[in-house]
């Protein structure tokens, strides 16, 4: 069913890109894809090329929660002000 992607779905993707994003937007939508792309490819690397002890430990303390003696959960995360920011 999905496996036969030809040319004409292929264009039809890019003609409702098209209508739904733009041609002006597109070329900068795929620049920033293509940045993320190679961050996430050289992320990725570094944590292959890094040590296996550091590894070990750093997977260790990220799935330790820290504890917080005194403070009820509820009264930390009221006090917590929630911020939106960002244009839609």
């Amino acid at each position: 069913m999905f496996g036969k992607i030809g040319a004409p779905e292929i264009l039809l993707v890019l003609v409702v890109l098209v209508m739904l994003f733009g041609a002006k937007r597109l070329p900068g939508m795929a620049r920033s894809l293509g940045q993320s792309l190679r961050i996430l490819k050289s992320e990725t690397k570094a944590m292959r090329d890094r040590d296996p002890d550091e590894a070990d430990t750093a997977a260790a303390a990220a799935s330790t929660p820290e504890i917080v003696e005194g403070t009820p959960l509820s009264a930390a995360t009221a006090s917590a002000p929630k911020t939106v920011s960002g244009s839609y």
